[in-house]
């Protein structure tokens, strides 16, 4: 028995990874077959794409941030009832967190997962010298398996057989397919309102033209052969994702255009540990849900719809009487960022947000933070305690504050050196970083024992 499963890899960033990968998935799709999408380390963009095109979840894998069980978890978890998984890769293939290893690259997800790669190589103003490139790809390391290449930003279907031979004879391994340079099919900018735009269906014509240009040029027979792989054995399925009969409490989680950069795992791993989930929308002028016990918001695009979110009150005042009373709260990144006084948006227009964090934030036009942290608590920070979990930042703004009284959440170690970040009071902890919390289960437990011990409190005053 056999299991298909490919990795899409690239030389580097910009190759045409993501326009292959979805033109890929949408092709197949219309071949009838039930297709699962995995994006290469922490990115919310990607997957969004996935999912809109295969109408399955797609998730995320990342071996800097997890071990290699979980890795090999999620992998199982997600495949299920799947004819084919298409695995996005990251960067260059053999990029990740250190330069001297392949750790927490897109080669070493394929060798977790004992996956096929093919190769996405821009060929633009080259022919001879791609088979070069794929050569050293090859020979690099000898761990991954370059089964097959596709290349991208061909000048015509000539250039592309003079690639084609060239690759073939130097590094015996088929070329599948390509894609021409002129067709006009760049993937739409990531741009701040893109995912509810996936979401409402604005791209569905484009996944399908995609999924036509790449049925004309790429041999999806090929791939389906190269993709066969020995099933994963020995691998038993964690306790992360089976799920408990019993719901011990209440979480709201904030979900809507604003409000969407959340690992799937995470939602999956807190309904798992007994946490009835109960969606809100604070874009839609709705309050915080009754009877919840802890609230999550998440990252996203709060700066896009800042306007909106400061005339809505109904939420800004109930989350900000909740947690005032004690509702034990985690915010990451965009969440932080609605919850302080006021956001200024690149426009300098400020905007009065929820204000329970005595400081601002302030938007820009370029990155101020981008890259994975380990995470320490500072403060008796009741999420992590002892503990270290793993994630990453990655945005557009700056925090200032001017409360002499501030406790930072927790301490965080990233290429740059150790910062103290975040804000902690009573029971919100709240911060730019982005937890994965499979790298600390744990952390669930300490909030569903704070949520508990909140939920005992209230009712003691009824």
């Amino acid at each position: 028995m056999t299991d298909r499963r490919v990795v899409i890899a690239g030389t580097g960033s910009g190759v045409g990874k993501t326009t292959v990968t979805i033109g890929l998935m949408s092709a197949l799709k219309m071949r009838g077959l039930t297709v699962q999408g995995f994006k290469c380390g922490p990115d919310y963009i990607d997957p969004s794409y996935h999912t809109a095109v295969t109408n399955r979840a797609s998730r995320n894998l990342d071996s800097w941030m997890l071990t290699k069980e979980t890795v090999l978890d999620i992998f199982t978890h997600g495949s299920k009832g799947a004819d084919l998984s298409i695995l996005e890769g990251v960067m260059g293939f053999y990029d990740g967190k250190n330069p001297e290893t392949n750790e927490g690259s897109t080669a070493e997800i394929s060798m977790i997962t004992k996956s096929p790669v093919i190769l996405v190589v821009n060929c633009s103003s080259m022919a001879r010298s791609a088979a070069a490139i794929v050569k050293g790809f090859q020979l690099f390391d000898d761990g991954p398996n370059i089964v097959g290449v596709i290349a991208n930003q061909v000048g015509s279907e000539g250039h592309f057989h003079l690639v084609k031979k060239a690759i073939e004879q130097e590094c015996h391994i088929p070329v599948i397919g390509y894609l021409k340079r002129e067709l006009d099919i760049e993937i739409p900018e990531r741009h701040l309102g893109l995912i509810p735009s996936i979401e409402r269906g604005e791209l569905d014509s484009f996944f399908a033209k995609l999924g036509e240009l790449i049925t004309q040029t790429v041999d999806l027979d090929q791939l389906l052969e190269l993709s066969k792989a020995e099933p994963i054995s020995g691998h038993a399925q964690s306790s992360l994702f089976k799920s408990s009969k019993r719901k011990i409490v209440k979480i709201a989680v904030a979900k809507d255009a604003a409000f969407n950069f959340y690992y799937r795992e995470n939602l999956e791993m807190m309904e798992a540990k007994g946490i009835e989930i109960v969606y809100f929308s604070p874009l839609a002028d709705e309050g915080l849900p009754d009877e919840v016990d802890g609230l999550y918001i998440g990252g996203g695009f709060p700066e896009e719809f800042a306007s909106e979110l400061a005339q809505n009150i109904k939420p800004k005042q109930t989350i900000k009487a909740a947690i005032e009373n004690g509702l034990p709260t985690l915010a990451e990144c965009g969440g932080f960022m609605y919850l302080t006084k006021s956001l200024e948006t690149t426009e300098k227009t400020k905007h009065e947000m929820v204000g329970i964090i005595p400081g601002k934030v302030q938007m820009h036009s370029r990155l101020a933070a981008l890259g994975y942290r380990e995470i320490n608590g500072l403060n008796d920070n009741y999420l992590l305690e002892d503990n270290r979990a793993k994630g990453h930042e990655f945005h557009y703004s700056s925090f200032s504050s001017a409360d002499s009284q501030w406790q930072y959440a927790y301490e965080t170690k990233g290429m740059r050196g150790t910062n103290k970040e975040g804000y902690l009071a009573e029971n919100l902890v709240a911060g730019y970083t982005h937890f994965h919390f499979a790298s600390c289960p744990t952390m669930i437990d300490h909030w569903i024992e704070k949520c508990l011990e909140y939920k005992a409190r209230k009712e003691k005053r009824l």
